[in-house]
């Protein structure tokens, strides 16, 4: 039930964002949609205190997902007006690591809780102060700046009624990456399983991931604004070496792989992102988003899939499937570099 509610809950969430990017780009309210989206994620989590039975804690985690999901392309869409003076992948990955930050110190500090006999409901419940906390520096930016499209430097006034073809190609590279791309949780079973890793550091390795995540966006963010696509091409080309670092060595390969497999992660969720913002005029940004999104997700989740049986029944095609799908990606990247690069 873990296995198939967390999945559930990612398809879901992904899937919406295909409609909220049409109402971003319909509506043109990208704080009202980008706060209200915070508001359900926020509110979700910490009422996990009060869940007494599993299927309301299931819906508790769609709700966050679903929250996510509301928010995501009117947040991106704001994120590439505002980061057209600064470089759309400097500005996408210092998003990425911050993101990642979160991800490390709130997981810790839940454990540290945890840990001190505090228990899961007081822990879930402290969740509410870093939630509030997060609205009002929300709100305060809307104060600041309430119409988000004064941010973009207006250099030709387009229009577009269609999303351009290199959108579609790089969309389809974006899905090869998603389809090839192992979920931690099985990465971590299979640690537990072969006893490479001791369980009470299999935390502390996703925890580099994290951290390998936040560095790699930000690193590669600001290659992204110096060579273009070549930078997505790089990342790709190491990430892909995971699947054997981390599925067939021992302790120290895998956490090489894990570093690799942080790489692949940080730069998915940014410079992805960012490549979208230079190819798409911003009144198509957020049924770019919503469209990239579900199609990313969904490719993700089959590909996640299929992994699970492959991981039970025959290994070695999944290491194969997993560098196999990088490497179509990279090379559909190739195709795209040189004339994406003419064009900037």
């Amino acid at each position: 039930m873990v296995g198939i509610a967390a999945g559930a809950g990612e398809l879901i969430g992904y899937g919406i964002r295909l409609v909220s990017g049409l109402l971003t780009d319909r509506l043109r309210r990208y704080w009202t949609l980008t706060i209200i989206g915070y508001a359900v994620n926020l509110a979700a989590v910490p009422l996990l205190a009060l869940a007494g039975s599993w299927p309301i804690a299931v819906a508790l985690m769609v709700a966050e997902r679903t929250g996510k999901a509301i928010r995501t392309p009117a947040r991106d869409a704001m994120l590439a007006q505002a980061t057209r003076a600064t470089g759309h992948g400097w500005g996408f990955g210092l998003h990425e690591a911050m993101d990642q930050l979160g991800a490390v110190t709130g997981p810790l500090a839940l454990a540290a809780i945890v840990g001190g006999s505090g228990g899961y409901r007081l822990g879930f419940a402290l969740l509410t102060v870093p939630a509030i906390l997060c609205l009002l520096v929300l709100l305060a930016a809307r104060q600041a700046y309430p119409d988000p499209t004064k941010l973009e430097i207006k250099t030709a006034e387009v229009t577009a009624s269609r999303l351009p073809a290199v959108y579609w190609r790089y969309l389809a590279a974006a899905a090869l990456v998603a389809f090839g791309y192992a979920d931690f949780p099985l990465i971590a079973f299979d640690f537990g399983r072969r006893g490479v890793v001791p369980a009470e550091w299999i935390p502390a390795f996703y925890a580099v991931a994290m951290l390998s995540a936040a560095m790699s966006a930000l690193i590669f963010g600001r290659l992204f604004d110096r060579v273009g696509l070549r930078a997505n091409v790089i990342a790709i080309l190491l990430s892909s070496l995971f699947a054997g670092f981390v599925f067939y060595g021992g302790f120290a390969p895998a956490l090489a792989g894990t570093v690799l497999w942080g790489i692949g992660l940080g730069t998915q969720d940014s410079i992805l992102r960012a490549f979208v913002a230079r190819i798409v005029p911003p009144e198509r940004r957020g049924a770019a988003y919503g469209v990239f999104g579900a199609v990313y997700g969904v490719a993700w989740f089959a590909g996640s899939a299929l992994m699970g049986i492959l991981y039970d029944h025959a290994l070695p095609a999944l290491v194969a499937l997993s560098v196999l799908a990088e490497l179509g990606g990279a090379a559909v990247l190739m195709s795209l570099s040189a004339p994406a690069h003419r064009s900037r």
